[in-house]
């Protein structure tokens, strides 16, 4: 997507929501907003808002026993026909929330067609001619030793000698009417900044790092936090509570502005001004250690960089760099 557009990404399972946002955040993604519900509801309160969704449905997982030689331990009949029937619920809410023309992805690690091929049939079935199933046969070389008559990716293990799985996609051809639904959302913690806060921070950040704000993104303020919220995301702030969004880029003080490590990583390219660090330097930035680029000294907080890619915000102090690496981010052993 590029930084483009709003990316909605929900995680039911509470404690893995921090380790999603970490990882979105580690990769330069600012268009995310995280979401921790479960799945059912975004028929209801997001009706026909996304082009594309992707469901990696809850299943059975026998198709992992490969790797996983206890996946089977608690397999059986009974649970796999309570798995299938919160996916036909799930599939459900995934067409709903799609918009005309968009394309709805249903994935499994399951085998049976009970959470496969039946849960597709449900969507076909409920929706009529307003959905589609698409053809996946030429979705790679050698596709179509698993490719169903549907045109769905049923892969066993001993197809290409990998993990078992099943993927089917759809297009929605028609508007459907949504679930009614009552929301209770409460008072939303964000305000916009005034264009003079604007451009306050717009100069500030051109005068530390000659970066600028993306065209795309807007400036909100929670208390003495300033946060970078793609402006795509703004029809769904009425509609919906995430529990993550965007990505903080300072804290406001009397004197200036604290800058976050997602400067470096969310708005700098590999054209900014940066200081260049060795390998060795590197291993000990990742390391959490302050680095001390030969020959050089400066002033000021600072972006470093290793092998022409952006790593980090840093600040002089004299030849030294100070590490700004956020603690979740640091390996006590080298990546390299």
């Amino acid at each position: 997507m590029n930084n483009q557009g709003i990316l909605v990404a929900n995680e039911f399972a509470a404690s893995r929501v921090k380790v999603l946002h970490a990882n979105i955040e580690r990769c330069g993604v600012r268009n995310a907003a995280l979401s921790n519900y479960d799945a059912r509801v975004f028929g209801g309160w997001l009706p026909e808002q996304f082009d594309a969704i992707l469901l990696d449905a809850p299943c059975s997982g026998e198709g992992t026993v490969r790797k996983d030689p206890d996946a089977m331990k608690n397999w059986s009949l009974d649970s796999t026909a309570e798995i299938a029937a919160t996916q036909k619920d799930l599939i459900e809410s995934a067409f709903h929330a799609l918009k005309v023309g968009g394309t709805l992805v249903y994935s499994t690690c399951a085998l049976s067609p009970e959470e496969n091929q039946n849960v597709a049939a449900h969507l076909l079935d409920s929706f009529g001619d307003a959905v589609q199933a698409e053809s996946l046969i030429t979705l790679f070389e050698g596709a179509d030793k698993a490719t169903t008559p549907e045109g769905f990716l049923h892969v066993f293990p001993q197809t290409y000698d990998s993990e078992g799985f099943f993927i089917a996609k759809f297009t929605k051809h028609a508007s459907v009417t949504s679930p009614d639904v009552k929301k209770k959302l409460g008072k939303f913690p964000f305000s916009q900044l005034t264009k003079k806060e604007v451009s306050d921070i717009v100069t500030h950040l051109e005068q530390a790092f000659s970066l600028s704000i993306p065209e795309n993104s807007e400036l909100w303020k929670r208390d003495n936090d300033i946060w970078l919220f793609p402006k795509a995301l703004e029809p769904m702030l009425g509609e919906f509570r995430f529990s993550r969004m965007g990505i903080k880029i300072a804290e406001q003080h009397k004197k200036g502005y604290k800058w976050q490590h997602q400067v470096a990583t969310a708005l700098a390219t590999a054209e900014a001004d940066a200081v260049p660090l060795s390998i060795e330097d590197a291993r000990e930035w990742f390391m959490g250690r302050d680095v001390r680029p030969e020959g050089l000294s400066g002033k000021g907080e600072v972006l470093v960089s290793y092998n022409g890619f952006i790593i980090g915000l840093g600040k002089w102090v004299g030849n030294r760099v100070k590490n700004g690496l956020p603690r979740e981010l640091v390996r006590d052993k080298n990546l390299f």
